[in-house]
């Protein structure tokens, strides 16, 4: 999917709203443990519940990658089932020596090698430009490099200033990647619970894609987000993943998450009309 045509997705559902995948089988509603495969089961029920109201889903791989080969098989089984029209994200925040960032890629967005063939990948970029490039190699491919997290430890580097920089390392990040790709091929992660940011971040980045978690259980202030991350083609991916995945516990979970997307989405709606978006 290119940027094009996620702006178009936005457009048509009226909504930026993007949902993690991230289930944990102790949380699982019990009538699911009938199943072969209750992680599968539970990913399924969510995505058809709620894809007509979210233009995203993001998986993260380490809630797939600890129950070894069942999960990577999970993980499989669950990019098989997304719809057409959303825009898929592998979670896995890779990140490594050229020969090496060269595999990763091929496991997520090669489905010959993998069996799935994902829009975009997370990547952190702290060893550089050859770790990230052979990401960037795959024709329509996205790498969404972490730039400001919402986790927070994120001040014991990301914000930090050296003597000899005028920047901040997150600043540096973003001017240096811009380097290596342009904003058809590069997002960046940028968290929620650090709105007084985004009008900076815009300014390093103005036609960039944000992906924003920290919305819902972290906190985050949609509203707040939106006030300086909006751009011309909306420029945000809004995470939320357990206020949606675990607003039931019970056989309601699936309709109960629907209704948590569709408040988000309601207002993400709202938004984007008053921005004159839609």
């Amino acid at each position: 999917m290119n940027k094009q045509q996620l702006f178009e997705q936005i457009q048509r559902k009226k909504s930026f709203l993007c949902v993690g995948l991230d289930p944990v089988m102790d949380k699982l509603p019990k009538h699911l443990l009938k199943y072969n495969d209750p992680i599968l089961e539970f990913n399924k029920q969510l995505i058809d519940a709620t894809h007509d109201l979210c233009v995203a889903y993001k998986p993260n791989t380490a809630f797939y990658e600890t129950r070894g080969v069942k999960g990577w098989d999970t993980l499989v089984k669950t990019w098989a089932h997304f719809p057409k029209d959303v825009f898929t994200i592998a979670d896995a925040k890779r990140g490594d020596i050229g020969n090496t960032s060269a595999m990763y890629a091929e496991a997520f967005f090669k489905e010959e090698s993998s069996g799935m063939s994902f829009d975009s990948v997370t990547v952190a970029p702290y060893m550089g430009k050859d770790s990230v490039t052979p990401f960037l190699t795959y024709q329509d491919k996205w790498v969404i490099l972490l730039a400001l997290t919402s986790n927070e430890g994120s001040k014991d580097f990301q914000t930090k200033q050296s003597e000899s920089e005028e920047q901040k390392l997150y600043e540096q990040v973003i001017s240096t990647s811009q380097q290596w790709s342009d904003s058809n091929q590069m997002m960046y992660v940028v968290g929620a619970t650090k709105p007084e940011e985004f009008q900076n971040i815009r300014r390093l980045a103005p036609d960039h894609f944000l992906l924003v978690p920290g919305v819902g259980a972290q906190g985050g202030s949609l509203s707040a987000v939106c006030e300086y991350g909006l751009n011309s083609e909306c420029g945000l991916l809004v995470n939320s993943a357990r206020s949606i995945i675990y607003a039931s516990s019970g056989e309601d979970f699936a309709e109960k998450a629907r209704e948590e997307a569709l408040a988000l989405q309601q207002e993400m709606e709202q938004i984007l009309k008053a921005a004159n978006l839609i």
